[in-house]
């Protein structure tokens, strides 16, 4: 086929108007950032989520020199930051640091919740995975998972078990442990996790279900002694500690991870650069030690398989809350 000069100049013309476009994507991360990034975190200053933003951040602006404004939105369960999160802007420049707690838990005990993982937000990775502990007053006479479980046996629902408060994920990792021990415990709710082993120490209920950092001075000051951890495989904070499952309670895995997610929408190309630079970030050793002392591990897995790893956590807290019959007012 001959083509005259006009069609010529028509296809030298389209060709030219369809390179920009080719290359719109690349070039927008490529810039990216021009400006500072928000971090959102849906609890105050100075606790796990909060402290692993500003750690992250930190150190992301001192390798790249990127600029991120971390902004604390408390309240409402979570709700009120990732619903706002939820409806940015999706051009990368709002994003949301969260705990096992929003995307877990809270779809498991509230019918309502008014916000979706699949639906409203692109999962960019795990940042940090921290286990929980199963504690007991030094006084009390059991000291391993399997002897606990022979004494709440033995006394169905007089045991009690301190939390950070109802429906917060160490509370559930309880509920959930209890029942695949098959036995009952009673659930002692407290204002953080803080008071929830001081409660411990003290002797105002013999067990907890806690973090690692929250723990630690009492075990050192002999008050508190660690019977075992919520999560399948130990931990090299101290591998001594023994998982549940390894004694004997089966299927237990709960852990307090801590993610960093964008609103849906984001140009994958952004997320691919922000998946990178955080996972590189995570890798720092000065950054690894951090959380290795706080009792976590550092994350960086691919988004899909963060993606898949919450909705796994998602689908057993909400077996444990229909088995457990649990109820949130």
């Amino acid at each position: 086929m001959t083509l005259n000069n006009a069609s010529r100049r028509h296809l030298l013309l389209a060709a030219a108007l369809a390179i920009p476009t080719l290359g719109t994507g690349t070039a927008q991360a490529q810039d990216y950032p021009t400006r500072p990034i928000r971090v959102v975190v849906p609890f105050a200053p100075g606790g796990v989520v909060d402290v692993t933003a500003r750690l992250l951040t930190q150190k992301m602006t001192e390798r790249l020199g990127w600029n991120f404004v971390v902004e604390n939105k408390p309240g409402g369960n979570g709700f009120i930051a990732v619903t706002q999160v939820a409806k940015a802007a999706p051009d990368g420049y709002t994003l949301l640091t969260a705990h096992t707690g929003e995307f877990a838990v809270n779809p498991a005990l509230f019918p309502n919740t008014p916000y979706d993982l699949d639906r409203d937000f692109a999962p960019i990775t795990m940042i940090s995975d921290t286990p929980m502990l199963l504690v007991a007053n030094a006084k009390e006479p059991y000291n391993t998972v399997r002897e606990l479980v022979a004494e709440a046996k033995k006394n169905p629902g007089k045991l009690a078990f301190s939390s950070p408060g109802n429906g917060s994920v160490n509370h559930l990792a309880g509920e959930w442990f209890a029942a695949e021990a098959g036995a009952k415990l009673l659930h002692v709710p407290y204002k953080g996790g803080a008071p929830a082993v001081a409660a411990v120490a003290a002797g105002e209920v013999p067990l907890g279900v806690v973090a690692v950092p929250a723990v630690v001075p009492h075990v050192q000051s002999g008050r508190v002694k660690v019977l075992g951890l919520t999560t399948a495989r130990r931990t090299p904070f101290n591998n001594a500690w023994e998982p549940a499952n390894e004694a004997g309670v089966k299927n237990v895995d709960a852990s307090n991870w801590v993610g960093l997610f964008a609103p849906k929408g984001v140009p994958a190309d952004i997320l691919a650069k922000l998946h990178a630079e955080v996972a590189k970030t995570l890798q720092d050793p000065d950054m690894k030690k951090r959380f290795a002392d706080a009792g976590a591990e550092v994350g960086g897995m691919p988004s899909a398989a963060f993606a898949e790893r919450i909705r796994t956590d998602a689908a057993r807290y909400r077996d444990v809350v229909k088995k457990g019959n649990i109820r949130i007012e």
